[in-house]
């Protein structure tokens, strides 16, 4: 009999000594798996040992049961809760470009940086004439904004991100810059645009913006020309009889050239002010927004200004420099003085 218990208790050593070794292993191998859900496991192993400790009391013989330890427990639900988000991250991927609508595999905006855009193409303001695009450009940066006046969501979000972003320039559209929002719907008509105009200039309500913010109608081949100057690709979807579309604003020279995207419904007063200055060769803005653009860049990819980290660094350094290149002048002007 002690034979048998000796037996017995060198095998249970046994398995457990390759209990520890399958942990390790399994831990191990849990180290490359994200570790997000570990709050989760150890919710479940919480709850697990509560019922652990209850079933124990009603049941003594449970507490001298082999136990199966936690890292065993905790190893399982990792693998089963990461191979399940992987299986789902993967099929979402490979199902992501096969079941994009085919109504937005068009849709999107090539840049054009410094491209012309037509300014013989004919539209209809707000009154009904019949207008150049160049007329609106005198010699002042133009905002072009490309939108559908009856729009249900997208463009009034984008009108109203424009306008905000106008509230805050302390510039004003008429006399130090242009406005010019074209409807990309050849069904629309002037009194749309001019209905859609009123509603916007009483928000703006600056004095002589009535001048300087047009809001304009065309035909299909005129619509077709601007939109591909600036890289602005749409489509109608017959099913809702709605356009999808990006959005976007389009910052153009005196020249009529491009200068500036904007992406977005919204568009921050820093981005628009130095949007602007740029556009007007530095004609308007004061010398706080050429330090402005020393320390920010534009990043075509992001359609924003960020901060130039490098050139501010690369100025300091100088300055760095040149400060302690004087005082060591200074320094050794009196040693030569008390000489």
């Amino acid at each position: 009999m002690p034979g048998f218990v000796a037996a017995r208790e060198e095998d249970f050593n046994t398995e457990t000594t390759e209990n520890t070794e399958k942990t390790k292993n399994r831990e191990s191998v849990l180290a490359f798996f994200s570790v997000a859900s570990v709050s989760s496991v150890n919710s479940v192993l919480k709850s697990s040992s509560v019922a652990a400790r209850g079933r124990a009391v009603l049941e003594p013989s449970f507490a001298s049961r082999p136990r199966v330890r936690d890292s065993s427990v905790r190893a399982f639900l990792l693998i089963a809760l990461t191979s399940t988000t992987l299986l789902w991250a993967v099929s979402a991927c490979g199902q992501s470009s096969s079941t994009k609508p085919a109504a937005l595999r068009d849709v999107g905006i090539d840049q054009k940086l410094n491209a012309q855009v037509p300014l013989d193409v004919t539209f209809r303001d707000e009154t009904g004439n019949v207008v150049r695009l160049g007329d609106y450009f005198h010699g002042k940066p133009v905002i072009l904004s490309l939108v559908y006046y009856q729009c249900p969501m997208l463009c009034p979000m984008a009108l109203h991100g424009l306008l905000t972003s106008l509230q805050k320039v302390a510039w004003t559209a008429g006399k130090d810059f242009n406005v010019l929002t074209v409807s990309f719907n050849p069904s629309e008509t002037p009194d749309v645009a001019a209905a859609k105009r009123n509603v916007y200039l009483g928000l703006y309500n600056r004095q002589g913006s009535e001048r300087g913010w047009h809001f304009l109608t065309g035909d299909e081949a005129s619509i077709e020309r601007l939109t591909q100057a600036v890289g602005f690709r749409y489509h109608y979807d017959t099913a809702s009889g709605q356009y999808a579309h990006p959005t976007m604003i389009v910052v153009l020279t005196p020249q009529g050239k491009i200068s500036r995207y904007l992406y977005g419904i919204e568009y921050p007063e820093r981005d628009m002010r130095l949007a602007l200055v740029e556009a007007s060769n530095n004609k308007i803005g004061s010398p706080v927004d050429q330090v402005l653009l020393f320390c920010y860049h534009y990043d075509p990819t992001e359609g924003k200004y960020g901060f130039a980290i490098t050139r501010v660094i690369r100025a300091a350094g100088i300055a760095t420099v040149l400060l302690l290149g004087g005082a060591m002048l200074i320094m050794f002007r009196r040693e030569h003085y008390k000489l």
